[in-house]
């Protein structure tokens, strides 16, 4: 018998329950909806959550297509599954967990004795302890964003090399391989001895089924090379890159990109240019280096000095 929380499975059985993490408000007991996935066969344990940031919904919607597809009379092993970690932000469509203004993949390992989000993150950190990998679905919150693996331990790292396995396993297209920073469950993982990835599906206000589409195949991509599901992985051509430029506008105004997610850009390549809302021009930025556009703002409109996109830099590929 597997349990995580009030989920109980026995080899070959399939149930969902809800994994405490203390009281609301008006002292009614709170719980992130979980699953527990236990194949027939023994086998690896396999972690995944979504929505450790609340309006990143793109890796619930691939929860919910991988679990009705999921036979544990086909599967090897255990699948623990977090629904959704960030409750409180997620109930109300926030980033942070509004309860204490809080992110939670900033607060691993957390703390059962600690804010909200603390022990939110140490009752899910306790989960996925129990993992041999661990996936962590995120999305570009509601920016515009390719679809990306993040591998956060940084390349120094011993298990750095099996975080780089599971991210091309689970197979998206580009790999982002930068450390990230402290409190990350993808950072604080590997250092337990867990390798683990944060897919980035794409960005998106609400659900995106494309990028939802591309979390599924990975998923399963995974649960294949790991053994978990007989049958082989369909992956392509994946591109890393180990640097990341951003731009911010030099002027305020409405921001025009000339070029496109994903494409291959050189040094000096124009990216975008901001006019005032006459049409007269006020900025041109280029690119500083050689790369790919990863990731825009989505709201044209900035001031000063705000973000406004991002470029994948230090590309190889494999």
């Amino acid at each position: 018998m597997t349990q995580l929380g009030t989920a109980e499975a026995a080899p070959g059985e399939t149930d969902t329950g809800r994994l405490g993490i203390g009281e609301t408000r008006d002292g009614s007991p709170a719980g992130l909806p979980v699953a527990v996935v236990n194949g027939a066969d023994a086998g690896q344990t396999l972690y995944v959550q979504a929505a450790s940031d609340g309006d990143e919904l793109n890796g619930v919607g691939v929860i919910r297509r991988v679990v009705p597809r999921l036979d544990p009379a086909e599967l090897s092993g255990t699948i623990l599954i977090v629904g959704v970690a960030n409750l409180f932000g997620y109930r109300v469509g926030e980033h942070r967990n509004p309860i204490d203004d809080t992110k939670l993949n900033r607060a691993y390992p957390g703390s059962s004795e600690g804010s909200t989000t603390e022990r939110i993150a140490a009752a899910t950190f306790d989960a996925a302890q129990r993992a041999d990998l661990a996936l962590d679905l995120h999305q570009g919150s509601t920016s515009r964003m390719i679809e990306e693996t993040r591998i956060r331990c940084g390349r120094r790292h011993r298990l750095h090399d099996r975080c780089l396995d599971l991210a091309k396993a689970f197979g998206c297209g580009h790999v982002l391989d930068q450390k990230g920073p402290d409190g990350q469950l993808a950072r604080v993982a590997p250092d337990e001895g867990i390798p683990t990835i944060d897919p980035e599906l794409g960005g998106s206000v609400g659900l995106d089924e494309a990028s939802v589409q591309i979390g599924v195949d990975g998923v399963f991509n995974v649960l294949r090379s790991y053994d978990f599901l007989p049958g082989r992985a369909t992956t392509g051509p994946q591109t890393r890159a180990t640097g990341f430029d951003q731009y911010g506008a030099p002027a305020g105004g409405l921001v025009d990109f000339e070029v496109s997610l994903g494409e291959r850009i050189s040094r000096g390549r124009t990216l975008f240019t901001v006019t005032d809302v006459f049409g007269r021009q006020n900025a041109t930025v280029t690119a500083d280096s050689d790369g790919i556009f990863w990731r825009t703002r989505r709201r044209p409109q900035v001031a000063t000095g705000e973000y406004v996109c991002s470029v994948g830099t230090d590309i190889d590929s494999y």
